[in-house]
């Protein structure tokens, strides 16, 4: 028998799911197909390596630009990414140099995981501040997520995520300045389009099974306790995995 409240749990997942979806198809249009077309194009009419980078450079841009018109909402990822191809097609016009040019998806990794890093001497590590961010302080999901940040359970499982997701995006930023001084520029350009997704589910697999295990750990204890409440029963995983998925 179905009722409402069933109903109304299959609409939102089938929206999620809807969103999920349109997400992966904008990624996969504005920021792997339509650069790497574009570039191949460019180069097989005659143009130089470094004007067909920075056409097809605009690409990522606009799909940033249309999904923080579509969310209403321009987010630290989305911020970081717009710097990194400003950074890119500076240096590119300046030195008319196509390797520099290539280096700037390096940028707002490299940014990103070390912000990571020194966040974890701060008050609240920079995974914490993305997810809320991308759940909104203000909803019922952010003043939870506020309200357990006074358990040291939770605490811990994000600011071990942060670690991790630190540690990963500098291990990607050098990894693509490598490819990109030992490869030709397109397949530098290939590889540093492709290589953001790989490693970002990797981390967000990792992300998903440390969550499920110390959910489990905290479920143990509250049992052992007698305290539902116990922040390590709460797994930040879902929020961190879909703010990095924007």
């Amino acid at each position: 028998m179905h009722t409402s409240k069933d109903d109304g749990g299959t609409v939102r997942s089938a929206a999620a799911n809807g969103g999920r979806f349109r997400s992966i198809t904008m990624i996969g249009i504005f920021d792997i197909a339509a650069p790497l077309v574009t570039y191949y194009v460019l180069r097989s009419a005659g143009l130089t390596a470094v004007t067909a980078l920075l056409v097809s450079g605009a690409f990522p841009a606009i799909g940033v630009t249309v999904r923080a018109i579509s969310h209403r909402r321009l987010d630290v990822v989305g911020v970081l990414v717009l710097a990194g191809i400003v950074v890119g097609s500076v240096l590119g016009l300046v030195t008319a140099n196509a390797r520099l040019l290539l280096m700037e998806g390096s940028v707002p990794t490299a940014v990103f995981g070390v912000g990571c890093l020194g966040s974890l001497r701060a008050r609240r590590p920079l995974m914490f501040a993305v997810a809320l961010e991308f759940v909104g302080p203000d909803t019922a999901k952010g003043q939870e997520m506020t309200r357990l940040w006074h358990y040291e359970g939770y605490r811990r499982v994000f600011r071990s995520i942060t670690a991790v997701w630190g540690v990963g995006f500098v291990v990607e930023a050098a990894l693509r300045i490598i490819v990109v001084a030992a490869t030709s520029t397109g397949t530098a350009l290939a590889l540093s389009k492709v290589a953001p997704f790989v490693f970002g589910a990797v981390l967000s697999g990792w992300t998903v099974a440390y969550g499920a295990s110390q959910k489990k750990k905290g479920e143990r204890m509250a049992v052992v306790s007698g305290d539902a409440t116990d922040a390590g029963a709460h797994s930040p995983t879902g929020e961190i995995v879909r703010a990095t998925d924007q």
